[in-house]
């Protein structure tokens, strides 16, 4: 059903829609949460790509009919999280601290339900050359139970997962454009070293593609034909933080950093060589009929794009450190709390609705964070007409997310 709170998507606003999901473990119930304001709204993506946890976000979301998708995204957060399910409400104070430890102690010692387990004593004495601390057969069993793949391979919905060739270090996606999609394509893409095992595929192994870039964005506004675009691109790791007062927030701020930083750094890089496409294809109509049978601008239209690109950046953004273990700490709880968060931000975004604003001539691609923008709004300098930590700020002045209308999975 459609939210009639959002704004009405006109039909001059025809650009085909993208979900890309990055990877990031635990924090992957944001992009859930995400998704659930989307299925809302007037902007249902047409092409979802994942790496990671966004990859197995993204086959269940491809895999299902459309009224599913929410009820089987809860479905596999409510398994993966059942081991942490005795408080599913936060504890406060000093004991929140404690709770998100324990469940990323969990995680280590006994792996997660219906997701990953450790090597057990005998496989190590049996198998001592092992590659892997944890058996991800779990997960295909999930997979096949909450994905129809015959439904991905019908192509209702384009689906692509990206994952790295353990023997070539290419970095590689799957496509059911052009293949034929399994489990194993899927595990492929989350099977990050050394805590779970390569995943053979037609005679090569692969690992996770976060080894090479967390973010599918590239390939999704790279692959031709080239097609206008509005992709949500849903980021786990944010690049603004307070400085680190403890070991395990130095820990939490480095990845952080590294993460959303070479996720930036790809956006970056898009927003530019797309910016130049569409400048060489207007300047190519500028150009008189004798410059444009030169050989040398023959050679520069082939890079000239007539598409233009919206991204609308939601990223995780918890209000306070969560030590660097977030990415496996499973808690119903936290669980619970980032899909709250992921639908408040996504539907304030749909709010607003930035990208049907008229896009200049000039510009090929525009980038959007509508939570970015209100949070530095609200931020207050520090002295009048001086500097603000932006960083320090973000933290302290973070909306509260506006819970989905869905109760907690107790």
């Amino acid at each position: 059903m459609i939210d009639a709170a959002l704004p009405a998507r006109p039909a001059s606003y025809d650009k085909k829609v993208a979900l890309v999901l990055q990877g990031g473990g635990a924090l992957g119930s944001y992009q859930a949460g995400v998704y659930e304001a989307l299925a809302s709204s007037q902007y249902v993506p047409d092409w979802v790509a994942g790496i990671s946890i966004g990859a197995i976000n993204a086959a269940i979301i491809a895999g299902n009919a459309s009224e599913n998708r929410v009820a089987k995204l809860r479905s596999f957060w409510e398994e993966v999280t059942s081991h942490c399910s005795t408080w599913p409400y936060s504890l406060g104070g000093p004991f929140a601290e404690g709770q998100r430890r324990l469940s990323s102690l969990a995680a280590l010692l006994f792996g997660q339900p219906g997701f990953f387990a450790p090597r057990t004593m005998l496989d190590w004495i049996s198998f001592p050359n092992l590659t892997s601390y944890y058996n991800t057969s779990l997960l295909k069993s999930t997979l096949e139970r909450l994905v129809d793949f015959d439904r991905i391979n019908a192509k209702e919905i384009r689906f692509s997962v990206g994952a790295v060739n353990v023997r070539t270090g290419s970095f590689n996606f799957f496509d059911n454009d052009s293949i034929t999609i399994r489990p194993e394509h899927v595990m492929a893409s989350g099977a990050l070293p050394p805590g779970f095992p390569a995943v053979e595929i037609d005679g090569e192994h692969y690992w996770d593609g976060a080894l090479v870039s967390n973010t599918p964005l590239q390939y999704v506004l790279d692959y031709l034909p080239r097609r206008s675009r509005l992709s949500f691109q849903v980021d786990l790791f944010h690049a603004h933080g307070r400085v680190p007062t403890n070991l395990d927030e130095v820990n939490e701020r480095e990845k952080d950093i590294r993460f959303s930083g070479r996720t930036r750094a790809c956006t970056e890089a898009l927003r530019l060589k797309h910016d130049v496409r569409h400048n060489i294809n207007a300047l190519h109509e500028m150009l008189p009929q004798e410059l444009k049978d030169t050989p040398e601008a023959k050679w520069l239209y082939n890079f000239g794009c007539v598409t233009t690109m919206d991204i609308a950046q939601l990223i995780y953004r918890p209000r306070e450190p969560q030590g660097a273990s977030k990415d496996y700490g499973f808690g119903r709880a936290t669980m619970n709390e980032r899909w709250a968060q992921g639908y408040s931000d996504a539907r304030t975004t749909l709010l607003a609705s930035p990208w049907l604003a008229p896009m200049p001539k000039e510009v090929g691609v525009r980038v959007f964070d509508v939570m970015h923008e209100i949070l530095i709004k609200n931020a207050q300098p520090a002295v009048e007409g001086g500097p603000t930590d932006i960083g320090k700020d973000l933290n302290q002045v973070h909306l509260k997310p506006r819970p989905s209308n869905k109760r907690p999975i107790a």
